[in-house]
């Protein structure tokens, strides 16, 4: 299944509504203290906007992503000053401890099976220092729900555009997204390429118990970038959690 290859060239222009910003802020509050000097984790860190916001704050940032392409943009960036592997989630071995790991945008949602996110929560526990914190949110069972009703979904802004389609996967809570996406090379012709997506999620009391089972204590459930309690209106839920 192709995902994040071509896409990764336009991805940051795509991503512009993304408020990282309040990510940093969520992070600092988690945090207590400045994050200068911390050493922090970006799991499916993307092209590293949220890594080098970090980094940019005086941390020690370290980023991994499955996407060679994406791990690429992020190292040519302009100032880049965090550092970048190329390694799925589910299989990072790193040498260092960390006072705060983070998997930012609904990443963890890529993993394909359950036992792949229990796997990963069971790494990022190996990789925190005692007392680290681990940040993360995921789709709601609410917006997974949305993506399929709702679509497609378009997107032009005379330069870039897309079609995305979606569809229900065989397992619960999972859709598969078929993107066509139509960028510009000169005046009035598109060069097209397609992609093809799979996310899934769970209810979020499972998220809780496996983190809880692996020994983390939850500080925080929020949903939708707000201080407040997911509800099933809810379409993003973000999780604060400490070892």
């Amino acid at each position: 299944m192709s995902s994040y290859t071509e896409f990764a060239t336009i991805y940051d222009r795509l991503m512009v509504t993304i408020p990282y910003d309040e990510y940093v802020t969520m992070i600092e509050r988690a945090s207590q203290t400045s994050l200068a000097s911390l050493h922090i984790l970006d799991l499916g860190c993307g092209t590293g906007t949220l890594t080098e916001k970090l980094a940019a704050q005086g941390a020690h940032v370290t980023g991994i992503d499955l996407s060679e392409q994406m791990i690429e943009i992020a190292k040519n960036k302009k100032g880049a000053q965090a550092h970048y592997e190329v390694c799925a989630m589910q299989d990072f071995q790193l040498e260092e401890k960390y006072d705060l790991i983070v998997c930012a945008i609904d990443a963890l949602n890529y993993l394909t099976t359950w036992e792949e996110v229990v796997t990963t929560f069971e790494r990022v526990y190996a990789h925190l220092k005692e007392g680290g914190t681990f940040i993360f949110d995921v789709h709601s069972l609410e917006k997974m729900a949305i993506l399929y009703e709702e679509s497609p979904f378009t997107y032009d802004d005379g330069e870039v555009a897309y079609i995305w389609e979606t569809e229900e996967d065989e397992e619960p809570n999972a859709i598969i997204s078929h993107l066509a996406f139509f960028v510009e090379q000169e005046e009035g012709i598109y060069r097209r390429f397609d992609e093809t997506h799979r996310q899934q999620t769970y209810p979020y009391e499972h998220y809780a118990h496996a983190l809880q089972n692996i020994g983390f204590t939850i500080e925080m459930i929020t949903a939708d970038w707000s201080l407040t309690p997911p509800n099933e209106e809810s379409e993003r839920i973000f999780f604060q959690v400490k070892k």
